[in-house]
């Protein structure tokens, strides 16, 4: 063994820190990617599922549209429940191999695995939005439906822009979950972050040192992606003090006194 190589654990992070530097930092780099384009299409198909689940169904509705309905949100209920209740990396299994095998569609681990993060977010996000839409009042929607407003309207117009606050810190978790669980995906070769420690501890065989090191990568893109979306909450919080409000108050009085003097 080469006599130049650390002895002691403290000496061995530095060192292979900056042997695989390039390596641990295109490996978080596509983990960063992938949690964040899966959070987000996650989203977009949880908003749509959200929205699906709470058309309501009258009395008075066409047959057809009963039906159509009744359809689509079994299978929706069905999507959700099977993501929901299945591994990750079973599912990357399946959409990797399975969708070769069986359908002949040859994705690349990159793509399966972008696929796989975004409909497994969706599933999840679909009951956040979901609960997001009941939390808001109903007399908001009524009042939308007595102005002639469709579902989608009221939902697009009225409900999500309120639901949407609400959900932020689910939306969060979701993310900092994606961060954490991309690391399964090394069981398709995707090279992300763990799969880039794993090649990297094979060459010295210092295990505990290398995913020490890995370990501290994730904590970091989490404590920084969890302290950025905090930060998004008390933005729309918008500011704890009433002093915009007095001066919007004074304004308004000013413009009363203008318009009504004699």
């Amino acid at each position: 063994m080469n006599s130049n190589l650390p002895t002691t654990f403290w000496r061995w992070i530095p060192f292979l820190f900056n042997e695989y530097l390039p390596m641990f930092v295109k490996g978080a780099a596509i983990t960063f990617y992938i949690s964040v384009i899966g959070t987000l299409m996650g989203l977009i198909i949880g908003l749509l599922a959200g929205i699906i689940q709470t058309i309501p169904v009258e009395i008075n509705d066409n047959p057809l549209k009963k039906t159509v309905l009744y359809v689509v949100k079994t299978l929706l209920k069905v999507y959700i429940e099977f993501f929901r209740g299945t591994p990750m990396m079973v599912q990357a299994m399946i959409v990797y191999y399975g969708l070769m095998q069986v359908f002949q569609i040859d994705l690349s681990s990159m793509t399966a695995g972008l696929l796989v993060v975004s409909i497994n977010t969706g599933a999840y996000m679909a009951e956040t939005v979901r609960g997001g839409i009941i939390s808001i009042d109903e007399g908001q929607t009524e009042a939308a439906k007595a102005l002639g407003m469709t579902h989608f309207r009221t939902m697009y117009s009225i409900v999500l822009p309120q639901a949407f606050r609400n959900i932020i810190p689910q939306i969060g978790n979701n993310l900092i979950t994606n961060i954490k669980d991309t690391s399964v995906l090394s069981a398709i070769a995707v090279p992300e972050l763990f799969l880039a420690g794993k090649s990297a501890s094979t060459t010295y065989f210092r295990y505990f040192e290398v995913y020490f090191i890995i370990c501290i990568v994730y904590l970091t893109m989490t404590l920084t992606v969890s302290r950025l979306l905090r930060m998004l909450e008390n933005k729309l919080d918008g500011p704890s003090s009433y002093e915009l409000a007095e001066e919007f108050q004074e304004e308004i009085t000013a413009d009363l006194k203008e318009t009504f003097v004699i």
